[in-house]
Formats: structure tokens, C-alpha cells, sequence
């Protein structure tokens, strides 16, 4: 690693740390019982009240069922992806080590910047820098990519040398870390803080439960995303020999609700979004299903159990939970909306114009948002999207994600004070 490199990341570490203080634990552990870590007593309220109290928050209604007892990360969040009520967090504002989780991140603020079809000859300065034991996907110095077979490798090999090349792209570190915690700030993710695109164990990147489903609902809203975080397997460039056809290998998505593998099975609905694991982290995943005409939005960080793949596996019992559960309870807060909408300004890449790497306006996300009490609802509206899902096979579904419903249809929520600020 290049002298100038270590500098570079040394100098946005410096600049860019926050000031994360963790507040007093709620509880105190029992000695020799509980060492595992506790949340701040106070965290954010953006979304509601409820939201910044540690433990679990739920509202139970007639008929609903518990939560599953099977629950051991450190915070999780249940959400309705259109309309974006909250159906049951547990710490869901506490900061902590993202890991490739982030990665949603990077790709929402840079995969409009780039065409798909732009190719890039890799310096060995875009590969300077990648951390020891990242995930990699194969990428070599003095070899030619398309911009879409970069992003493939972000999203289905969270391929960090993918990372590092899209961000030498982007002008370099510093800029991408710029862009990365404006576009946090202007979906309100104000839990998150990058340092680190690749989402890699760094001092004082963190980002929450809360903040990781935000970012995911947004990135959602976007074709080329949704393409990508719902694509099981692809084909990827290998080396170019002279003389010879450039050799090939397949990818597989290691999101393993998606692709199924290691004794975990596909779960039926999924329709991405991404999985991230490090020594700092453990493990972290955000996903998002449909079922019976609902979408939802689930994170689970850091569990835990021992149980083998316990993130993929708390994550579909809450899913499960989540759809039964769908109608029965009181939302305990509200996804918030990008500070864009609420203003009534428009954000970049939301125009009638596709731009670089968009799809044609008659398949753009609009997005609606409507002022309702205690905060701003926005939901998600899928023209033409074509999720693939993989349980033995590759499935086709088509779901359309409904505008947000006119404020007098919506359920008032100023009835129940401890739901709204």
C-alpha cells in the first residue's frame, strides 16, 4: 500500500470521524451472566420516540402474534416498505459497525453517476488499499470493466476491489466519503457515518438498524438497484489474454435468503437487498420480501447466537412475523422520509429525465410522500419492476408498490400520542 494511500485514508479518518459517544446502559448486566454490550439509554427520536428507547418496542393489537423468541441481534427493525410504518424495532437507532450493509449506501449515491456501458481500464492505484480480508470479486489491474460489471460485483460478491474502483471513478476517498454522508444526511440517516465505502471495520463508521432499512427503501425506489440487489448469479469478466477470448467465471449473490446455500433456504418473496459480515460488525443484513400484496423492509445486526447463519435466519422469522402480523399492531414509528420531499425540492436523479445509468422515464420510481401527523410518509411506486427470486429456480415476479394514499385515507395516526412526536 502506497504511501500516498495510507495518507489518504488516514486523512479521512481524521476529518471525517464523528464524535460517537455512547450514552449510559439502560440496564445494568448482571456480573458474570451478561457481558454482552448495551445501547445508549438515549438515542435518536427521528421516526418517533419509541424508536430511541432501548429494548423492544411493540404494540401488539387483537389477534396479533408475539414476536418470535429466536431474536438475538444487538438491534432489528420491522417495516412497511410502501407506506412506512414501523411494526417492531428493538434498539433500532443504536449505532454500530455496518460492515457490507453499507455498500446499499455507496450504490445509492453513485450508481446513477456512471453509464452502464462506460468501460474502465483498472490502475493499480485503484486497487491500493483494500483492506486485509476483504470479500473480493476478482478484479485485475491492466483489465478493461463495464461500469455494470463493477456494480455486479458490488452486489453480488460485495466485492470490495469492485468498491475501490467505482470510488477512484468518483475522483477518489475523500470525495466518495463526501458524497456517501451527504446522501446519509439527506435521507436523514443521521445514525450513519462512512469512512470507509467499502463498508471495512474503520474508527467511528457506523450506522444503525434504523438508518441501513431508510437507506435500503430508497435504493429500492431505483431500477438499476433493484436489478442488481434481486440478481442471483452472473456471468464476470476474467483475465484477457493476448490472442485468446476473454476467459469468464459465474458469480453467485451471497445473499443466501436470496440464492439459498449452507443449509439456509431461499425465502419465498425475497427480493434482495444485501449482507455484510466483519470482526467488528459480525453479521448484518437487510432484506426485503413481498407477500400476499405487502412489502416489507427487515435489518437484524450483530446477533448473538450460535446458531449457523443466524442473521439470515432471525431475519426470516421476523419477516414471517412481520406478515402476520401486518394489520394487527400499532405502528411504534414511522420510516421518515428524504429531507428533499419533505422541503417539496427535488433531489438528484428524481427529474422526469433519465440520467446516466437510469432506466427510460416510463420505467422510473415515483415517489409520493404525504404530510400526515407526527411526520412524513413516503411510499414507493414500481412501474415495471421484475424481481427475481431463486428457490430451486429462478421466478419471476412482477410487484407494483403502490403510491402513497391520500392523507384522509390514511389511518390517523394523532390518536395514539406515544406513536408521534
Amino acid at each position: 500500500m502506497s504511501a500516498s494511500k495510507r495518507t489518504a485514508w488516514a486523512v479521512a479518518a481524521a476529518v471525517l470521524l464523528p464524535l460517537v459517544s455512547a450514552g449510559p446502559a439502560h440496564a445494568e448486566p448482571v456480573p458474570g451472566k451478561d457481558k454482552q454490550p448495551k445501547p445508549p439509554a438515549a438515542m435518536s427520536s427521528i421516526g418517533g420516540p419509541l424508536l430511541g428507547r432501548p429494548g423492544t418496542q411493540v404494540k401488539l393489537g387483537p389477534g396479533a402474534p408475539v414476536l418470535p423468541k429466536e431474536l438475538s441481534g444487538r438491534s432489528w427493525i420491522v417495516a412497511d416498505a410502501e407506506n412506512g410504518d414501523v411494526l417492531a424495532a428493538h434498539n433500532a437507532h443504536w449505532p454500530l459497525a455496518p460492515a457490507s450493509t453499507l455498500k446499499m449506501l455507496f450504490a445509492d449515491t453513485l450508481l446513477e453517476k456512471f453509464p452502464k456501458t462506460r468501460n474502465h481500464l483498472v490502475t493499480t492505484a485503484d486497487l491500493a488499499g483494500i483492506g486485509a480480508g476483504s470479500s473480493l470479486v476478482g478484479i485485475k489491474e491492466k483489465q478493461t470493466y463495464s461500469v455494470h460489471e463493477l456494480w455486479l460485483g458490488v452486489f453480488l460478491r460485495s466485492g470490495n476491489d469492485a468498491v475501490h474502483v467505482l470510488t477512484n471513478m468518483n475522483d477518489g476517498l475523500l470525495q466518495t466519503v463526501k458524497d456517501m454522508n451527504e446522501q446519509a444526511a439527506e435521507l436523514q440517516a443521521l445514525d450513519t457515518h462512512v469512512v470507509s465505502p467499502d463498508g471495512y471495520d474503520a474508527p467511528g463508521q457506523v450506522s444503525s438498524a434504523y438508518d441501513l432499512t431508510l437507506i435500503a427503501r430508497n435504493g429500492m425506489k431505483k431500477p438499476a438497484f433493484r436489478e442488481y440487489a434481486a440478481t442471483p448469479r452472473a456471468v464476470f469478466p476474467g483475465e484477457q489474454k493476448p490472442g485468446k477470448k476473454r476467459e469468464t467465471f459465474e458469480i453467485q449473490n451471497t445473499n443466501r435468503l436470496l440464492t439459498g446455500d449452507f443449509g439456509v433456504a431461499p425465502y419465498q418473496g425475497i427480493a434482495g437487498v444485501k449482507n455484510g459480515s466483519t470482526t467488528h460488525a459480525g453479521a448484518t443484513f437487510t432484506g426485503v420480501a413481498e407477500r400476499g400484496g405487502r412489502v416489507l423492509l427487515v435489518t437484524v445486526m450483530n446477533p448473538s447466537s450460535k446458531e449457523q447463519h443466524a442473521v439470515y435466519r432471525e431475519t426470516a422469522r421476523l419477516l414471517d412475523w412481520g406478515f402476520a402480523a401486518a394489520g394487527k399492531v400499532t405502528p411504534v414509528g414511522e420510516l421518515v422520509p428524504p429531507r428533499s420531499v419533505r422541503t417539496g425540492t427535488t433531489a438528484p436523479g428524481d427529474g422526469a429525465t433519465a440520467g446516466p445509468g437510469e432506466d427510460a422515464p416510463g420505467n422510473t420510481v415515483q415517489a409520493a410522500a404525504t404530510e400526515r401527523s407526527g411526520g412524513v410518509g413516503i411510499a414507493l411506486a414500481v412501474a415495471g419492476g421484475v424481481f427475481l427470486l431463486l428457490a430451486g429456480a429462478v421466478f419471476l415476479v412482477n410487484r407494483r408498490w403502490p403510491l402513497a394514499a391520500p392523507a384522509g385515507l390514511r389511518r390517523r395516526r394523532e390518536q395514539d400520542p406515544d406513536v408521534n412526536p
